[in-house]
């Protein structure tokens, strides 16, 4: 899994049968070091992700990637390689908190 930052979304109107009852997000990638990152990291890498959890743009998030994003009962038959599983409360890093909501 990955932290990432929710930065956006994704309208699709014609979508695979399997993502039409998920939200589609952008979510650009953190450092665990500094997760808030001032107003982010431009050059980090954005990519789409399913939303199984009702995040809302800027919330820091977990991001479960490739055959782990189909683990959950109702993602086994979708069409995703990234998913939203959880929203980041805390963040620790070498004994050091580097992100609290």
């Amino acid at each position: 899994m990955r932290l990432g930052r929710v930065c956006g979304n994704v309208v699709a109107t014609v979508k695979a049968d399997g993502l039409s009852s998920y939200k589609l997000l952008l979510v650009r990638e953190v450092d665990p070091r500094d997760p808030l990152g001032g107003d982010g990291d431009a050059s980090a890498a954005v990519y789409a992700a399913i939303d199984l959890v009702g995040v809302g743009e800027g919330e820091i998030v977990l991001v479960a990637h490739g055959g782990a994003a189909r683990v959950d009962e109702g993602t086994a038959r979708v069409p995703t390689d990234a998913a939203i599983v959880a929203i980041v409360d805390s963040a620790r890093l070498d004994s050091r908190t580097t992100f609290v909501k």
